[in-house]
């Protein structure tokens, strides 16, 4: 038995263990430590991906504007919007786009109990493995935060974290189209030349009302941009050249 006096240091010390990956949350550091799993891929090649989905509104409408343009993307779902919404999964794979894990909720995760988190991510991949038959490879943390029994759960289910080296902020509520363009590529009225994985979302229900709408107003933008630029846009199995 941990005596008195000890127990503040193991307690101390579990709390560390779950809280000190949170700084994953921080996309800049993830890239100078670990590039791949920040998003940097290949030269010439923007991984688009999309979070908090499926959702009713959002992710019909994003499809419609990636097929218009034949680019697919990557889709990092929450498997509790997954299971409320399969029909709407199975379109994203039938669209030939590539489906990824974001969470089973979206409760950032030094909020969960340790042991909840690798029940709750098994049940995520076993919901939308089941929904599309395809493992998925990829996880995203909600708000982008990990924690140590997440990264280890999610290394033991064979799936890579996937964090992002830009983002367009379409949740905001000052979000527009240009600004969430502008954002998601190098700077304001430049374009994409750096390898980038952008983050977007085609689900409000965990952020602002709507907030999808300019995300889709968003996408001929961007692919627009990449397109003068010579950049190919896709999924990340394509960005990091995996098949």
């Amino acid at each position: 038995m941990i005596g008195t006096r000890l127990l503040p240091i193991a307690l101390a010390g579990a709390a560390l263990v779950q809280l000190a990956p949170s700084v994953t949350g921080l996309p800049g550091l993830v890239r100078s430590f670990a590039p791949r799993s920040a998003g940097v891929g290949r030269q010439g090649h923007l991984a688009l991906t999309f979070d908090d989905g499926p959702h009713p509104d959002g992710t019909p409408a994003v499809l419609r504007t990636l097929a218009e343009s034949h680019c697919s993307a990557t889709f990092f779902m929450i498997a509790e919007q997954a299971r409320r919404y399969p029909d709407l999964v199975k379109r994203v794979v039938q669209g030939g786009h590539e489906v990824a894990v974001h969470g089973w909720n979206h409760r950032p995760l030094p909020l969960v109990p340790p042991l909840l988190i690798g029940r709750q991510l098994q049940d995520a991949v076993e919901a939308i493995s089941g929904l599309t038959g395809v493992a998925p490879r990829w996880y995203r943390p909600p708000y982008g935060v990990a924690s140590g029994p997440a990264l280890a759960a999610a290394a033991g289910l064979g799936l890579r974290p996937m964090w992002w080296t830009r983002w367009g902020r379409d949740w905001s509520p000052t979000a527009t189209a240009h600004s969430i363009a502008d954002l998601a590529l190098t700077s304001p009225g430049k374009l994409p030349t750096s390898a980038d994985t952008v983050l977007l979302h085609d689900s409000d229900t965990y952020g602002t009302h709507g907030s999808w709408q300019h995300t889709v107003s968003a996408l001929p933008l961007i692919l627009r941009r990449c397109a003068d630029a010579g950049v190919t846009v896709g999924p990340v199995r394509e960005h990091l050249g995996q098949r």
